[in-house]
């Protein structure tokens, strides 16, 4: 390949991933309504924290599975010490609600309506890994609601 080729075939690629890379969600900025740590068997369970639902991406940027309206940030971080317990992660609202978890493993987790109700997200990671999971809670809609997000290993809300 001769040295102009080159060249534009590295341009071309680098045009490729900052295109791709700004539509991913940065989950290395810290969490809108914070963080937490649990590990297997934690109490209170569910573990509840009251969010604002949407924001203004697309999440099917994240994932083609993924839907609904997501902001750049996570929601929240659950870094979790897993044992023999799953780790159910939800969302309960009056509002139809979408959920996109970024696992430990760098994997995409995305649901619409899994969880109670019909229009609420759910994820139940059976043999979870022990590490950093990073939640955003979409709004399907497009707009913002209130919302809870609900972590539990014994059932979704």
């Amino acid at each position: 390949m001769s040295p102009i080729a080159r060249t534009l075939a590295a341009v071309a690629a680098f045009a490729t991933v900052a295109t791709g890379a700004a539509f991913a969600q940065n989950y290395g900025l810290n969490p809108l309504y914070g963080t937490v740590n649990l590990s297997a068997g934690f109490t209170p369970d569910p573990y509840v924290v009251n969010v604002t639902s949407g924001g203004t991406r697309n999440a099917a940027n994240v994932s083609p599975s993924c839907r609904g309206s997501i902001a750049d940030a996570p929601d929240f971080r659950v870094n979790y010490r897993a044992g023999s317990y799953p780790l159910i992660i939800s969302v309960a609202s009056g509002a139809d609600t979408t959920l996109v978890v970024n696992g430990p493993d760098g994997s995409w987790y995305c649901d619409d309506d899994g969880g109670v109700n019909g229009l609420n997200p759910s994820l139940r990671f059976g043999s979870p890994m022990s590490g950093q999971y990073d939640i955003w809670v979409g709004d399907y809609g497009g707009g913002n609601n209130a919302a809870q997000l609900v972590i539990s290993e014994v059932s979704s809300q």
